[in-house]
C-alpha cells in the first residue's frame, strides 16, 4: 500500500468534483491505497473556500489520514526553501511544507505543479 499525499490544488479540484481528479483518488483508494493530508492544505483550501461548501469539505477531509506538523517537518521545510533559493528557484513556505511532510513520512505526491515541488528526492505520482 502507498500512501499520496495530494497537494492543495490537487484537493481543490476534488472538492469542485473534476471529473479526472475525482477518478485518480478513487481509483487510488480502490487499489488499496491511502490518501493523507496535513495542516497546511487545510488552512489553504479553507482561506478560499464559500461557507456553503463546509460541510462537504469537512465530511471529505475526515476520510483522510492526518499527519502532523512537526518541528522535524518544519526544519526540513526550512531547509528546502533556503536550498533552492540559493539556486535561484523561489518556492513558498507553504510548499516546502507539503514536500517536506511527504519527504518525513514516506509518501507519494500527487501534484499538477511540479515545478513548485522540484525536489528530486520527492516521489510525485504523475497526473494525467
Amino acid at each position: 500500500m502507498t500512501v499520496f499525499l495530494p497537494d492543495t490544488s490537487v484537493l481543490i479540484e476534488t472538492l469542485r468534483r473534476n471529473p479526472k481528479r475525482t477518478q485518480l483518488l478513487r481509483t487510488l483508494l480502490s487499489q488499496g491505497h491511502a490518501l493523507a493530508s496535513c495542516a497546511i492544505t487545510v488552512g489553504e483550501i479553507y482561506s478560499g473556500m464559500h461557507p456553503s461548501e463546509a460541510a462537504a469539505t469537512a465530511e471529505f477531509f475526515s476520510t483522510l489520514i492526518w499527519l502532523d506538523i512537526t518541528a522535524a517537518v518544519a526544519r526540513k521545510a526550512g531547509m528546502l526553501r533556503y536550498e533552492w533559493a540559493r539556486k535561484g528557484i523561489t518556492l513558498t513556505l507553504t510548499d516546502t511544507m507539503i514536500a517536506a511532510t511527504a519527504l518525513q513520512y514516506g509518501l507519494t505526491l500527487i501534484t499538477d505543479n511540479k515545478k513548485d515541488f522540484p525536489m528530486p528526492e520527492l516521489t510525485i505520482h504523475p497526473l494525467k
